[in-house]
């Protein structure tokens, strides 16, 4: 498969993230409608995580019963496997615990007022750097799924190849919503530039990913920024979670999250039909 066929396939699947970006420009200033927002985050993250470990387990797993049931391999492949999937969850809890503590000392040590400073993204204001936050636990996922388009491509499924751009185009297409959705609701809308970035670093990974993937085929590479992602999903779910306390709003909180497990399990169910 040519190059022009790989970039345009990571283009679609990863670009279909802008679509839910226009929602961190709503002004609405009720509670109602920003704990629902921020439930709904949390329903399509709870997905993620599900999806994200689902498949990081998988060649673990493999390896282990190659070892344990089949006696076909010895048990390094599956030490090694299990190590990455641990130490890529604990690097992306803990190096987004710190990086956001890091960056709020640097907020206040500047001593600005938090909308004059952190650059495009706004990384002084908490409702955008939690934005920024999922922003690279979502990247972090979609570089491993353009992997998988990339792979296929390379291998000459081109059926397999077109369902699963099909399938991660849905799927980003609620994930955009789901990054910008903490900064909905602010007096100051957020301004395109700032969306705009924002949609790049959760969605361009999908075409790196594919890129990548056309030329290296490596379990161990996706099963790294899965546990990674995976980690850093963690993180930002119990931010989220805190946020949703904080707006006491029970009955919104769970009708959203169940709005966000429901889209994140439609658009898998779009992929399970095509028999992937």
């Amino acid at each position: 498969m040519n190059t022009g066929t790989v970039i345009a396939m990571g283009v679609i699947a990863g670009g279909t993230i802008f679509i839910g970006l226009p929602i961190g420009r709503l002004a609405a200033r009720g509670t109602g409608i920003r704990a629902m927002l921020n439930a709904i985050t949390i329903g399509v993250l709870l997905f993620l995580l599900w999806d994200v470990l689902g498949h990081a387990v998988e060649p673990v797993e493999a390896a282990l019963t190659a070892a344990s049931v089949g006696h076909a391999a010895s048990w390094w492949p599956f030490i090694g496997l299990a190590a990455l999937l641990f130490a890529g969850v604990a690097v992306g809890l803990l190096g987004l615990v710190a990086y956001d503590r890091w960056i709020s000392r640097q907020g206040r040590a500047s001593r600005r007022p938090a909308a004059a400073g952190g650059g495009v993204l706004r990384l002084n204001e908490p409702a955008s750097r939690l934005a920024f936050l999922i922003a690279v636990g979502i990247g972090l996922h979609n570089f491993a799924e353009g992997l998988a388009i990339g792979q296929s491509a390379a291998s000459g499924e081109l059926q397999l190849a077109v369902v699963l751009v099909i399938g991660f185009a849905l799927h980003n297409a609620t994930e955009g919503f789901g990054i910008t959705a903490p900064l909905a609701g602010s007096v100051h809308p957020a301004p395109w530039a700032q969306l705009g970035l924002l949609g790049l670093i959760g969605g361009g990974p999908t075409l790196v990913g594919t890129l990548l993937g056309s030329v290296v085929v490596s379990d161990a590479l996706a099963l790294v920024f899965l546990a990674l992602a995976a980690g850093s999903i963690v993180y930002v779910l119990v931010q989220l979670i805190g946020v949703a306390l904080k707006l006491n709003r029970g009955l919104t909180l769970y009708t959203g999250i169940l709005i966000g497990l429901f889209a994140g399990f439609a658009t898998d169910f779009v992929v399970t039909a095509a028999g992937v």
